[in-house]
């Protein structure tokens, strides 16, 4: 891996890997998934390959954000609005 991407790819993998503690299908399976995702790619050297890997990562980052914010969000409006008040 090139080594100035190398920082990224480890911040990426730490925040994905906090981000899973929560994950719906639960924090082991996020784990291993995540981990054979990362492995999958671990030889390559192409630093322009290397950064598209890690705005697909940095999707992923966001589309957890905006599921766990949903769920959030839905928990909420149960808890304060009865269902026949839609």
């Amino acid at each position: 891996m090139a080594n100035p991407l190398r920082g990224e790819v480890v911040r990426l993998y730490k925040n994905l890997l906090y981000l899973g503690r929560e994950y719906p299908q639960g924090a082991d399976y996020f784990r291993s998934r995540l981990k054979a995702a990362f492995l999958r790619h671990k030889d390559e050297k192409d630093p322009e390959k290397i950064k598209q890997l890690i705005a697909r990562g940095e999707f992923v980052v966001k589309e957890l954000e905006a599921l766990y914010f949903l769920r959030k969000y839905r928990a909420m409006k149960q808890r304060y609005y009865s269902d026949d008040n839609h």
